[in-house]
């Protein structure tokens, strides 16, 4: 399995979207429209998310934000997250994988919104350091758009060792 550009895109955008709302004591941000060099591979995914009306600039403030319809979706994301987790908590994960194929569910959309709503993303290098990663990106922009982690959220979908999908 490999995540196309574009579910990269959507993912990513969902986990800005997050980093958007919440405040700055709660690990949110507040992303200048002139991005810092760090933030720079964020660029398509704030480009996809203006797009979609999910944000947009305060050009008083030169900033990225939540627009009413992205507070929505996020709202949705959210409902969606809470739903896999109170079906699927107490669930073996062939079970649940066989539920979601049964359903045609994207498997690695239940595994990357559960980890999502549940924080565990939250902290890209401890997350790194618990999943066994040689190599640690401590940059959360380049993080989560790389390769490695939606490779790494493969394996849990896969079958081989799944970590966050209870089971």
């Amino acid at each position: 399995m490999t995540v196309s550009p574009a579910k990269k895109l959507v993912y990513a955008g969902i986990y800005v979207l997050k980093k958007l709302d919440l405040k700055g004591g709660e690990g949110g941000i507040r992303l200048p429209v002139l991005l810092e060099p760090q933030h720079a591979p964020l660029e398509p995914v704030l480009e996809s998310l203006v797009m979609d009306g999910y944000i947009e600039i305060d050009r008083k403030a030169q900033l990225y934000k939540l627009t009413k319809r992205g507070v929505n979706y996020l709202g949705k994301l959210i409902d969606e997250a809470e739903s896999y987790i109170d079906e699927f908590d107490e669930v073996e994960i062939v079970d649940i994988l066989d539920e979601l194929h049964a359903r045609n569910i994207d498997p690695l959309r239940v595994r990357f919104m559960w980890g999502w709503y549940q924080g565990e993303f939250d902290d890209v290098a401890m997350f790194q350091e618990r999943r066994g990663f040689v190599e640690i990106e401590p940059d959360w922009p380049l993080f989560i758009v790389s390769d490695d982690f939606y490779e790494n959220l493969e394996l849990d979908v896969e079958g081989d060792e799944p970590e966050a999908l209870p089971g």
